[in-house]
Order: structure tokens, then C-alpha cells, then sequence
């Protein structure tokens, strides 16, 4: 197991922290999806930035998080691609 993982296990035992980490989740994989959609088609943010006309730097920080992206924006990215957004139920907690 790597460090950063034995890390982040220990900081879960802690409720708030496990609230936290759980709340961002969503945007986490958002960005993540972003990412692996761009690398999937070999493409540097440069390359996706003139086939969508999104600016790189937008590009950019989408991907690390600091703007959050339109449903309209993710359109534009999903450029040759069919965009997909799902609501899952959440699995219910048994105490």
C-alpha cells in the first residue's frame, strides 16, 4: 500500500475528515473523467483547447479543480464523445 494511501485510511477513521473527503467526491470525479476522456484520445490540453475552442488555461483549470464546469462547458469537452451524467442512489447505511 503506498503512503499517501496507509495516509488517507487513517484520516477516514475520522468522521469529519470522512465527510469532507466524501463530499468532494463528486467534483473528483468529474475531473477525473475530464482527464481520462482527453488522455483516451491523446490529446495535450493545447490540442483539446483548439479542436473546442476552450482556452487552455480554462482547460487547465478545470482539470486541477479551480472552475467548475457548465453543463454546457462539458458539452463542448465531450467533443466527439457522448456525455454521460448518472445519478446513482447512495448505498444505504445499516447501523
Amino acid at each position: 500500500m503506498s503512503e499517501f494511501q496507509e495516509l488517507l485510511n487513517g484520516q477516514l477513521q475520522d468522521d469529519e475528515f470522512r465527510k469532507e473527503w466524501e463530499d468532494i467526491q463528486p467534483e473528483m470525479d468529474v475531473i477525473r473523467a475530464m482527464v481520462d476522456a482527453r488522455i483516451s484520445q491523446n490529446l495535450t490540453q493545447k490540442e483539446l483547447a483548439k479542436r473546442t475552442g476552450i482556452d487552455q488555461a480554462d482547460i487547465s483549470k478545470l482539470e486541477n479543480g479551480t472552475r467548475n464546469p457548465s453543463l454546457k462547458l462539458l458539452k463542448r469537452l465531450a467533443d466527439g464523445m457522448t456525455l454521460k451524467l448518472e445519478f446513482v442512489p447512495k448505498r444505504s447505511v445499516e447501523k
